[in-house]
């Protein structure tokens, strides 16, 4: 078993050499930032149209409504910065028959494959994210309360752990599909999901299946719905520990589902 410190100086190096690959390519770096920046500028923009003609969307006023995208643009910063590339390059180790030399190295797989390379060009993400929140919350003139604020930070690492989760499942289905390019489209199924608050899909007949199922069987829209209500609207002691609960039985979900995948895989040299 190798030791947390291993794991760190490892994750270090991961760090260092993901910054070096961008750095050696530094115009298609600077494009992918102002992308990325155009992006959320128009998202911004949507949501500045949508509340000059209401006041309220599903009951978000416009600045609690701003804090919740700011925190799904930094979540998903986040998971795209250090997860996203490995997982959905999961299949192309599989196919190719590459996974073999992952998992002869002296070092758990999951973490080795999901954690191998750090795409640098997306962490802005993350401070974008960041900056809206805290733009959102000096908007509202949020009273600074510390319990709140490490009650969210629980809460959104907990929705990481999540996200994380969702994804390595997917990706682990590459062992027998080889090619899941079409099961990949759920993950931008989830992303677009979580992008919108719980009371949006109780408006209408057809909507309460949907995040009746999206929130207790699939608990995709747990992910920022729980960490932004905590912050910004009123506390839920029991979606509070439904997440908690959930993170927990996800992480062991999908690790047990990843290992049950590696072992129906066969190498390349079988």
């Amino acid at each position: 078993m190798a030791s947390p410190a291993r794991y760190l100086r490892l994750l270090g190096t991961f760090a260092r050499f993901g910054l070096a690959n961008e750095m050696a390519f530094r115009a298609n770096f600077l494009v992918k930032l102002t992308v990325e920046a155009i992006w959320l500028s128009i998202l911004l923009a949507f949501n500045g149209i949508l509340f000059r003609n209401t006041d309220y969307i599903a009951g978000w006023d416009q600045n609690r409504y701003l804090f919740f995208l700011g925190c799904h643009y930094a979540l998903s910063g986040i998971v795209e910065t250090f997860f996203l590339e490995n997982c959905t390059g999961f299949a192309e180790l599989v196919r190719t028959g590459d996974l073999d030399f992952y998992l002869l190295r002296p070092i758990d797989e999951q973490f080795l494959i999901t954690s191998r390379h750090m795409d640098w060009s997306t962490f802005p993400n993350v401070l974008q994210g960041a900056g809206v929140m805290v733009y959102a919350l000096w908007a509202m003139s949020w009273p600074f309360d510390l319990g709140l604020l490490v009650a969210f930070l629980a809460l959104f690492a907990c929705g990481c752990a999540m996200t994380y989760s969702f994804l390595l499942m997917l990706c682990s289905l590459s062992v027998w599909m080889v090619r899941n390019q079409s099961l990949m489209e759920m993950w931008w199924l989830f992303t677009s999901l979580m992008r919108y608050p719980r009371e949006v899909f109780g408006v209408t007949t057809w909507g309460s299946p949907v995040g009746f199922f999206f929130t207790f069987i699939v608990p995709v829209l747990l992910v920022v719905n729980v960490p932004t209500r905590t912050m910004v609207r009123t506390l839920e002691p029991g979606f509070i520990a439904g997440m908690v609960v959930a993170t927990v039985a996800l992480l062991f979900v999908s690790r047990a589902f990843f290992r049950r995948a590696l072992s129906s895989y066969r190498s390349a040299s079988s």
